[in-house]
């Protein structure tokens, strides 16, 4: 494998003990600011540098050597907090003034703290009877796309992969974006309104953690893929079984738990950096 460095510059003491901790063959400067070690290995003990690597500001990629972005053919993305900078259901529950409630059950699910499908359940029983009105507010006004999105997208796009929005999210957002980005694919939970209010539930089955890699290998499938042709993003533990199914799995500014099981961590770029890990 080939590891890559990218962001600020690698202090001479933190590379030596980067070489160290990998067993890497080679070191091969790029500019500007990456750095690619040949037959580096992932280990624990690289593991236990990642503190002082986000010390110094940098992401990383572990990569096969030579793979160019067109060796792909599916890009995956996680909604909130990956593809977008927010929590849509914080955002909603911001309208109904309990936003300070809901986000502590989001971050405790994005930890794995808490089963996903019982975190949307008791999420979503705090928005009972909001005015589904707040949902276009909520796209209008506070949804913005994470830095280097469309960059992303479009290479991906150029390079003839198809894009898929695969969300714990919900319906409302995942296919404006899919529309307005020109995704191919796009999955994510209904809301369930009533008399113009939400009910507090969502019409049909969640889609979790399991749904999500269900997904994904339905669409690696029907596209003719491996495994290795599919690169998946994401941030918090209901993006690991989805990104276990892919051939690059990347945590994008993610909680530590997600970090530690990726191919990628990009804490620093946008999404974009993708592109400078790959060369």
């Amino acid at each position: 494998m080939n590891l890559v460095l990218h962001g600020a510059c690698t202090p001479t003491f933190l590379l030596e003990r980067i070489v160290a901790a990998t067993g890497a063959t080679a070191i091969e400067p790029r500019p500007p600011q990456v750095v690619r070690l040949a037959g580096a290995a992932r280990t624990p003990e690289f593991d236990a540098l990642l503190p002082l690597i986000a010390a110094e500001r940098l992401d990383w990629a572990f990569v096969q050597p030579g793979r160019k972005l067109s060796d792909f053919g599916l890009i995956c993305f996680d909604m909130d907090s990956t593809l977008i900078t927010i929590e849509c259901i914080d955002e909603l529950a911001d309208f109904a003034g309990k936003k300070a409630e809901v986000s502590a059950v989001t971050e405790a699910a994005m930890r794995g703290e808490i089963d996903y499908r019982e975190s949307l359940r008791r999420r979503l029983a705090l928005l009972e009877g909001l005015d589904a009105r707040v949902l276009a507010r909520v796209y209008g006004e506070r949804l913005l796309l994470s830095p280097g999105a469309r960059e992303l997208l479009a290479a991906a796009q150029a390079a003839g992969l198809r894009t898929a929005i695969l969300s714990g999210g919900f319906t409302y957002f995942t296919e404006r974006l899919r529309i307005e980005l020109g995704f191919d694919f796009a999955t994510s939970n209904e809301l369930e309104i009533k008399g113009g209010k939400l009910t507090g539930r969502v019409s049909g089955d969640i889609v979790d953690a399991a749904a999500k890699a269900h997904h994904l290998c339905r669409l690696r499938d029907e596209l003719g893929l491996r495994r290795d042709q599919v690169i998946a993003f994401g941030d918090g533990a209901n993006d690991l079984a989805m990104m276990a199914e892919a051939g690059v799995s990347v945590a994008y500014r993610a909680k530590p738990a997600t970090r530690a099981k990726a191919d990628v961590g990009i804490d620093f770029g946008g999404l974009d950096a993708l592109l400078n890990l790959f060369g």
